[in-house]
């Protein structure tokens, strides 16, 4: 008695621009429906997939949408060449599947699909490899704690056209259900940025996510591609405000809205480019004992110190720091070249209780404006619908 010989479970066809799969369907061990009824001996027809995605170099930023024939998809799996994989949903009808993610440049795929029946089949593409990788530097760095001010900041390496898209991937989960919104500017150092400020300053004790999923993601012209996903996790810490008054000569320092210390210091010199910058100013580092030139901050050769407890407050050059050199007019002028200074005890004593994200609060007539918005984190200067505002997606 001669027996039909069974189809190849990984027969592969064409089919007008997209990759078809056939794969034997096993015999169901339960009721339930099938892509079509068994032949008189027993077998049953190829289960057909098309997957829009094929060859070796397919396009990146779509995404993948695997298609039945007939018949009730069950489950589709989705992994690229480094082990991920893409979730999706099955369509109501059972004959689609469509991945949440979109394919990623420069990357190999392999689709497994099983129907309800126990039908399965495979295929493999890859695509086209990437002309330009965008990467970013996201602040604070993984694991920090930081004071109640620090935004989430994220500096692109190339231009970001597609604004709207890159901030649908940005997702940010709080602890507490934290208010807050993505702000864009251009960095300081000229290169696209993106903020994400609460709408008050954090809750202490507050634990934050940032998931960049920008795998996959077109920056758009002259900003190549994403090629990866990044995460960073945060704690907030303690309720922290520094306070500086320039006309009245004083720093404090607030802990849990008390005050916990009162200290004379000086200023920048006003009426000129000495003058300090007024606003609510974020800690940006400690970076202890360091040389400042009058020079980098276009301050001619006015200066050039070893500073110790030094504090940075923006980009421009402004710090909080020890000032020894100025001790006479500590509490009583404003003399020196725009940062805040103290003497070295005081100094000292700020510098060991401050942490990196506590906000720098300083008022007085005696300024020249009103820090930038991109020099340092000055977005606290705005008002939440002046911040809201400058998201991509409102």
């Amino acid at each position: 008695m001669s027996r039909t010989r069974p189809r190849s479970p990984f027969r592969t066809a064409a089919l007008a621009g997209t990759a078809v799969l056939a794969a034997a369907a096993l015999t169901a061990c339960s009721g339930g429906s099938g892509p079509a009824k068994a032949d008189e001996k027993g077998t049953k027809p190829d289960t057909r997939i098309s997957v829009n995605l094929t060859g070796k170099q397919a396009k990146a930023g779509e995404p993948v949408k695997v298609t039945l024939a007939e018949g009730r998809l069950q489950q589709v799996t989705v992994t690229d060449s480094k082990g991920a994989t893409l979730d999706g949903t099955v369509s109501g009808d059972g004959l689609t599947w469509t991945s949440a993610r979109k394919a990623a440049p420069g990357t190999g795929y392999t689709v497994e699909a099983r129907t309800t029946d126990g039908g399965t089949a495979k295929a493999d593409f890859a695509t086209a490899a990437p002309e330009k990788v965008n990467k970013l530097t996201l602040a604070p760095g993984k694991n920090s704690t930081v004071g109640i001010a620090h935004p989430l900041s994220i500096v692109f390496d190339h231009p970001v056209k597609n604004k709207a898209e890159v901030e649908k991937h940005l997702k940010v989960t709080t602890s507490n259900n934290t208010v807050g919104s993505w702000g864009w500017m251009q960095d300081w150092s000229g290169k696209d940025r993106v903020d994400w400020r609460p709408r008050e300053y954090w809750k202490p004790g507050t634990k934050v996510t940032l998931r960049a999923e920008l795998n996959g993601v077109d920056s758009g012209e002259a900003g190549g591609w994403f090629v990866r996903d990044y995460t960073t996790d945060v704690t907030i810490g303690k309720n922290q405000v520094v306070k500086a008054d320039l006309d009245n000569h004083r720093l404090k320092l607030l802990r849990d809205g008390q005050e916990v210390k009162d200290i004379p210091m000086s200023g920048g010199t006003p009426g000129g480019d000495k003058a300090s910058w007024r606003g609510k100013t974020v800690l940006m580092s400690k970076e202890g004992t360091i040389n400042m030139r009058s020079e980098t901050v276009g301050l001619g050769d006015a200066y050039d110190k070893m500073v110790d407890y030094s504090m940075r407050l923006t980009w421009s050059g402004m710090y909080a720091h020890a000032a020894p050199w100025n001790a006479r007019y500590m509490g009583s002028a404003n003399k020196s070249s725009g940062c805040i200074g103290m003497d070295t005890p005081d100094a000292r004593w700020v510098y060991d209780q401050v942490q990196v994200g506590d906000p720098f609060e300083v008022e007085g007539a005696d300024a020249k404006g009103t820090q930038a918005l991109n020099n340092g984190y000055g977005e606290w200067n705005l008002s939440w619908a002046d911040w809201q505002a400058k998201s991509a997606l409102r």
